[in-house]
């Protein structure tokens, strides 16, 4: 069981008990309030197969916010449009007769503006002072021992991801090992409130074992047994902890925006771990208003795809199954699950793959055969993420509502 697993008893759960909200987009939701889904990473990167993922969006989003970028160019420019319906509606609402020229745009000739027009970006693509601007240039009133000086606007500005890399590698015991996006004092310059507010790290010494183990000594014994330990001692290559994220997110879209969550928060995990060299552990996510918008439930149910009970009865093709339970008197439908259960009778129609694995910065070295050094805060490029062993379903076509 994973985290697909977990995901998929939230879309039940939702289906079953969610209680009907209205939303600021008008579309309306069914809504439950409070749950948490966790993941190991050693089991898989967490992509779900039981739709298939917009891999690329979710990594060109991701360093979008690492980049501390707010302007959509970013992402119409690499193909990524999850923003677009947010910043077109911001056009729409604040662009009036002394706009001038342009008129007014259909959304497909507003985005290729945005891709064609410089100024036109500048003035329109910026969403305010969202999640990139959080992370990376958080403004303070003056200068203090977090602060640097912006050239570019002439603030104090706090980088949030530069600090959190920084006390990793040098206190990683600390109890603040934390990014914000939710400042309240800019809430109201931002096009959209931040969903997924902010996120905590948290990292604990490995075993003996267990760096053996990434050594590749697991299970090595005999006379050179010693030799073995104090060399793995030694080998700072080897990581020395494990690093866990926990992320807090006040609303949740659950069916088009949670699977994006899950995986953007798993990469930067990965992206962190690599960073200060530490061992990917857990993935955690607090959720508050977990909810479907009404134009989704259709596609919440096509992802669940449940077999009904009395067809998957019909799928034990030995009766013997059954029988075999005979000092249990009479069948109960619990026996009868069981051993549904036991013979791996499939209860949905798209049933999880194994999950893939992610590969970063794979196989690039310079002239001298010495891999690239490349840093969370300024290096990564779309191209430098492999997704390795990747089987889903097919995708499952839904509205964005903004």
């Amino acid at each position: 069981m994973n985290i697909e697993h977990d995901y998929l008893r939230l879309l039940k759960d939702i289906l079953e008990n969610g209680k009907e909200k209205e939303d600021r987009t008008g579309t309306g939701t069914i809504s439950v309030f409070g749950r948490q889904i966790r993941h190991k990473m050693n089991q898989g990167f967490p992509l779900l197969t039981t739709k298939k993922m917009y891999w690329k969006g979710i990594v060109t989003e991701l360093l979008w916010f690492l980049r501390g970028d707010t302007n959509i160019k970013f992402l119409v420019d690499n193909d990524c449009h999850i923003w677009d319906g947010d910043a077109y509606k911001n056009f729409q609402i604040n662009c009036d007769e002394s706009y001038g020229p342009y008129g007014v745009l259909l959304q497909s000739e507003f985005i290729n503006k945005i891709k064609t027009d410089d100024e036109f970006a500048k003035k329109w693509g910026d969403l305010g002072p969202v999640y990139g601007k959080q992370w990376r240039r958080w403004v303070t009133s003056g200068f203090n021992k977090q602060s640097i000086l912006d050239k570019e606007s002439g603030n104090f500005v706090i980088d949030q991801i530069s600090n959190l890399i920084e006390q990793l590698q040098t206190n990683p015991d600390s109890r603040r090992l934390m990014v914000n996006a939710w400042n309240v004092g800019e809430l109201d310059q931002m096009t959209l409130p931040p969903c997924h507010y902010g996120f905590q790290v948290y990292t604990r010494e490995l075993s003996e074992t267990e760096r053996m183990k990434l050594a590749g000594y697991e299970g090595v014994g005999g006379i050179g047994q010693n030799m073995i330990r104090e060399t793995v001692d030694m080998d700072n290559s080897i990581p020395r902890r494990a690093i866990s994220l926990m992320w807090n997110q006040r609303s949740v879209d659950t069916f088009l925006g949670l699977p994006f969550n899950i995986a953007s928060y798993a990469l930067l995990l990965e992206i962190i771990a690599k960073e200060v060299n530490m061992v990917p552990y857990e993935l955690i996510g607090n959720l508050g208003d977990v909810h479907l918008y009404k134009n989704h439930i259709e596609q919440a149910k096509e992802q669940l795809s449940l077999i009904p009970w009395k067809e998957r009865k019909e799928m034990l093709t030995d009766p013997s199954d059954i029988r075999s339970f005979g000092h249990i008197s009479p069948f109960t439908d619990k026996v009868i699950n069981y051993w549904l259960d036991l013979r791996k009778i499939p209860y949905s129609r798209r049933m999880p793959f194994p999950l893939p694995k992610v590969l970063i910065n794979n196989g690039e070295v310079d002239n001298n055969g010495v891999p690239f050094t490349k840093s969370v805060l300024d290096g990564y490029d779309i191209t430098d993420f492999e997704l390795v062993d990747y089987q889903s379903h097919t995708p499952i076509k839904a509205p964005l509502n903004n």
